[in-house]
């Protein structure tokens, strides 16, 4: 069986006091039109540790400085071409962020986000995933889900796998 190439990912479930979660907004190319909102995060650079891949990533998305090593709540594969550019999928390993509601302005120019296909910022509460009737998507595809779980019996002991 010949080897996989996935790109290894940090992303950032940021939970606010209102236990509203942060997301991107990320315009996709291919097929045109579609739009995700998925958690802020990125991929971990040669070297880097999953820790400073995260705080650097959130840096640059978001703004926000994350002083401690936060939990890692889930662990997504998915292996699918196209997926991530120049790979054949990615392994996302999400972490618990709780911070206090902020204006969400990382050190990214706009022309830089877009290079990132990101668009746009914005809190949503899982009752507002639930009831989301337009045409975007949400990463992972069963956000509110695992959100409410998160939100009521809190950071698992082991990081919970997640589908594509």
């Amino acid at each position: 069986m010949p080897s996989v190439n996935l790109r290894h990912s940090v992303r950032a479930s940021i939970l606010d006091e209102e236990e509203r979660i942060l997301l991107c907004r990320f315009a996709i190319p291919e097929p045109a039109g579609t739009v995700v909102w998925a958690t802020p995060g990125g991929g971990i650079e040669p070297g880097e540790t999953s820790f400073a891949a995260l705080r650097r990533e959130l840096q640059e998305e978001v703004g926000l400085a994350v002083p401690t090593d936060p939990p890692h709540v889930w662990h997504q594969e998915v292996v699918a071409a196209g997926h991530a550019e120049g790979y054949d999928g990615v392994i996302n390993d999400y972490f618990l962020v709780r911070t206090a509601a902020f204006k969400p302005r990382g050190t990214l120019s706009d022309d830089q986000l877009a290079a990132e296909n990101i668009s746009g910022l914005k809190w949503w509460h899982p009752r507002e995933i639930v009831s989301y009737a337009g045409a975007d998507l949400f990463s992972p595809r069963d956000l509110a889900t695992f959100l409410t779980a998160l939100i009521t019996v809190g950071a698992p002991s082991e990081p919970i796998q997640l589908g594509p």
